[in-house]
């Protein structure tokens, strides 16, 4: 029993001294220290094999300190984690709220373009076609012929109608100037009038024939149906042997000097507009932004409360008291540049977005920031105050 104790004692001083040697207080012990020493006691133990493994007591509060301060770190990590998640979900509803509901912009919009609608001055037989659906043109190129000869006989009859009025006006003037040179008793005054008269007649029928003519060369100029405008043939359905009618549309040409966008922004929305603000237009399916300018704000939209009823009496629709549907009202956008491969379409969907060129501007990012702020939230109660000189009035339209 001595000797067993004596060995234990023995163990417990050499595990201490290794200890001592290896660190000299508890306080500046490190893991890789304790588990130095928890490997001496097992050796130790390993080597007293008789006896019961010894373990270091050390070496265990070590690595509970150790835990604990493991412990308290996730803690404070996960804590400060959840902290900046909500900061930056409160910041994207922000930032959504201001792009979805206040920013000035809209996924309604439209390519528009203007159409010129071709109709012959004169009727008549197609006889040549010269262009296909959606065929570029120029301006004064010719589309179609209608038959002439009819009109190039017109011509030539009213030639022949012409010399025979001029050659008549030769003889009434030949007349009437030697009746003018006779005397009083040779031919008397009222004949000196009526062949006078008549040679006036026959001036007038000369002048008559001679716009009949000039009317007989334009109706056979027209029988060459020109483009007017520079653009694209669409929807063709004309051929050869049709018939032209006088003054109904044939041929339909989409005009490509003439494209814009029509943005249909909310009323809310107004104020943040401005007449010659830089904007950017993506077409559906294309990223390269179209940028252009506000050019005009309309300043009329239809009511349909204002439509008359029975007995004359305005129409006017029940609405919910505590739900205001916000008005859109259509903006005019210049194209100012397309990007290389991005056509341009009318009735394409495009999203426009209003630079107003605020991005420059002097100021703290947090200055910008809350001003924008300011100006979403403000906006949609509609207490914002609109940019000064931004929409003309109607009093200064006038001239």
């Amino acid at each position: 029993m001595t000797e067993t104790i004596s060995a234990e004692a023995f163990q417990r001083d050499e595990v201490q001294a290794l200890a001592a040697h290896s660190s000299p207080s508890v306080s500046d012990a490190s893991p890789r220290q304790a588990d130095e020493i928890d490997d001496v006691a097992r050796r130790v133990s390993e080597t007293y094999s008789s006896n019961k493994p010894i373990v270091s007591s050390f070496g265990k509060s070590v690595v509970q300190q150790r835990d604990g301060a493991l412990r308290t770190v996730r803690f404070l990590l996960r804590r400060v984690a959840t902290a900046g998640i909500a900061v930056v979900g409160v910041l994207i509803a922000l930032v959504a709220w201001d792009q979805y509901n206040a920013g000035p912009w809209t996924r309604d919009a439209r390519v528009r373009v203007q159409v010129a609608s071709v109709a012959p001055e004169i009727s008549g037989k197609i006889t040549e076609l010269r262009i296909v659906d959606n065929q570029f043109v120029h301006k004064g190129d010719i589309l179609y012929v209608i038959e002439p000869f009819d009109f190039d006989v017109a011509l030539r009859t009213n030639k022949a109608v012409l010399q025979q009025r001029m050659a008549d006006l030769n003889v009434k003037e030949l007349q009437s100037e030697r009746r003018r040179r006779l005397s009083d008793l040779a031919s008397s005054t009222e004949e000196k009038q009526v062949y006078e008269g008549s040679a006036l007649q026959a001036k007038a029928a000369v002048d008559s024939a001679q716009q009949q003519v000039r009317q007989a060369e334009i109706n056979l100029r027209r029988t060459e149906v020109r483009s007017s405008v520079n653009g694209i043939v669409t929807n063709l359905l004309l051929r050869e042997g049709d018939y032209a009618h006088q003054g109904a549309t044939t041929v339909s040409i989409i005009d490509t000097d003439s494209y814009w966008i029509d943005g249909y922004f909310e009323e809310t929305k107004l104020a943040r507009l401005c007449v010659a603000d830089r904007t950017e237009a993506k077409l559906m399916g294309y990223s390269a932004p179209i940028m252009g300018h506000i050019a005009t704000v309309t300043r009329g939209v239809s009511v349909s409360n204002a439509a008359a009823s029975t007995q004359g009496l305005p129409n006017v629709d029940p609405v919910y008291t505590w739900v205001r549907l916000a008005q859109r009202v259509p903006v005019r956008i210049a194209i100012d540049n397309v990007p290389p491969g991005v056509p341009l379409v009318s009735g394409l969907t495009a999203t426009v977005t209003i630079r107003d060129g605020k991005e420059g501007k002097s100021g703290t990012l947090l200055d910008r920031v809350r001003a924008e702020l300011e100006t979403s939230f403000l906006g949609l109660t509609g207490q914002a105050s609109a940019r000064p000189g931004c929409i003309p009035s109607p009093s200064s339209l006038s001239p």
